[in-house]
């Protein structure tokens, strides 16, 4: 695939993932050896478990949104600039926070890699202190 057709790849999984919920085109995207390095040490490759963090993001911000703000490809790789907007409303494990009715984005900035009209692989660079700050999470 082009360049241009692996930008539109990551911008229609944004879209399946984060805007639409559909877990379908979500599974048709990430490989079934997809591997998200942000994820803890041992979850297993394949859709599933970017599947369920997307269930627990809905659960701590149903009305979660992205915004790219810049898209860059070349080669099998897909860098995007974005910004996350979302009101706390649910427990979200990975800051050990409760609910706050916070409204708060999240910024940061993640490479993909294609191969084949897949997604492979996913690295992620994200303001988690800024964010723990707007919910008023302790470090």
């Amino acid at each position: 695939m082009s360049p241009e057709e692996n930008k539109k790849l990551v911008l229609d999984h944004y879209e399946a993932f984060v805007h639409r919920h559909d877990d379908a085109a979500v599974r048709k995207q990430l490989a079934a050896d997809f591997v998200d390095h942000e994820m803890p040490a041992g979850t297993p490759p394949g859709p599933e478990a970017a599947l369920r963090w997307g269930q627990t993001l809905r659960t701590a911000f149903p009305d979660l949104r992205v915004k790219i703000e810049d898209i860059v490809a070349e080669g099998d790789l897909v860098a995007v600039r974005a910004s996350w907007t979302g009101t706390h409303q649910g427990p979200f494990p990975p800051l050990s926070a409760e609910p706050t009715n916070r409204r708060a984005v999240l910024t940061g900035m993640v490479f993909w890699r294609v191969r084949d009209g897949q997604i492979v692989e996913r690295w992620a660079t994200l303001d988690r202190l800024g964010l723990m700050q707007q919910l008023g999470a302790k470090a």
